[in-house]
């Protein structure tokens, strides 16, 4: 029997929205700053943020990555 839907493979639905709340994973020194290895708590996906040299606060330098 076929089927005229076509099922959305797990690997690319949409991830659940929410605030992520990012944990420090490691964090080395870098010329530019510290780049810091964060995962977030709730739902376990990670990116890495930049944290420049001086007083600015850091940014993300990576999209999220879902768990």
């Amino acid at each position: 029997m076929a089927s005229t839907a076509l099922e959305q493979h797990p690997q690319t639905r949409p991830i659940a929205v929410h605030e992520h709340g990012w944990a420090t994973e490691s964090q080395h020194a870098t010329s530019e700053g510290v780049v810091r290895y964060v995962r977030c708590a709730g739902c376990g996906s990670r990116r890495v943020d930049v944290e420049p040299a001086g007083a600015a606060p850091p940014m993300a330098a990576s999209a999220v990555v879902g768990p």
